[in-house]
């Protein structure tokens, strides 16, 4: 049985989602270990959703310690089609202003010690990434903050760093030369493994600061991050509410079959524990 259609995605800030109704909480494991935290499914304008917060209630878990393979993978256990992400970053363009929300549609890897693929273990694949975001659940996204009066930026490019230090400036006037928009430490491996398990994904990204090239800003501190990220809260529980209720039933986009040309292994040299453990995922082309 389907327990959920749409995820939620909560990061820094959005710990959990005011508006849910029939609420209950599951934990799932995964072949991929334990996710972030316990799932919170609920009701949601009318739509069947999962919350799941980034970092743990409480915020624990860095970045670059997150088992993005077990969310993603939890999210599929639970029914999930799509998935909405709610993340804080900063921005890395005079226009993009503190408390704005940027709804990237591209991606820069800039992070080393992850692993962003369920391929592996005797099996390989690969999907295509262009397009890197759901277009459909950007668009919904975009609804969301016109139906509620807030800034949402449609469009540009999310760097993902390893973290969990902010960039040096070095760094952030080199992102700022190729042309990007917003950086972020957490949203490229969850892109990639919802591509790779046919779940529809994009973000809203919530501007909390200018990173450190700005000259007329002193250096991000977590305090002034925090400041934001309160009334950054606020506004996405808000969106993410309209961006569900906008959301159509029917999925008429590629995400849906982003598998079906994209695994290269042989069949009969796929070995059976891998096989059985991506069951879920690529069952139906094994």
């Amino acid at each position: 049985m389907q327990k959920a259609e749409i995820g939620i995605i909560g990061g820094s800030g959005l710990y959990s989602m005011p508006g849910l109704t029939q609420v209950r909480e599951e934990r799932v494991t995964t072949p991929f270990g334990d996710p972030s935290d316990v799932f919170v499914l609920g009701e949601l304008e009318g739509r069947k959703v999962a919350f799941l917060a980034r970092h743990g209630r409480g915020h624990r878990l860095l970045p670059s310690e997150l088992n993005f393979r077990a969310n993603i993978h939890a999210m599929k256990q639970l029914g999930v089609e799509r998935i909405l992400s709610v993340s804080a970053v900063g921005s890395l363009k005079e226009e993009h202003k503190p408390t704005d929300f940027v709804i990237p549609d591209q991606f820069i890897d800039r992070t080393f010690h992850r692993i962003s693929t369920f391929f592996g273990e005797g099996i390989v694949g690969h999907v295509a990434f262009g397009d890197p975001v759901c277009a459909t659940v950007a668009e919904a996204i975009a609804q969301g903050c016109r139906a509620e009066g807030v800034i949402g930026k449609s469009g540009g490019t999310y760097v993902c760093m390893e973290g969990p230090q902010f960039s040096t400036r070095a760094e952030s006037n080199l992102y700022r030369s190729w042309g990007a928009d917003v950086i972020g430490m957490t949203n490229l491996q969850e892109a990639k493994l919802a591509r790779e398990a046919e779940i529809c994904y994009a973000t809203m990204a919530m501007v909390t600061d200018y990173d450190c090239w700005h000259e007329g800003h002193d250096d991000v501190t977590v305090d002034q991050i925090v400041a934001v990220l309160h009334q950054n809260a606020a506004n996405a529980a808000k969106v993410v509410k309209a961006a569900v209720a906008a959301m159509p039933k029917e999925r008429t986009c590629a995400c849906a079959s982003a598998l079906q040309h994209a695994i290269l292994t042989q069949r009969d040299a796929i070995p059976a524990a891998t096989r059985e453990k991506l069951q879920l995922l690529m069952g139906k082309y094994l």
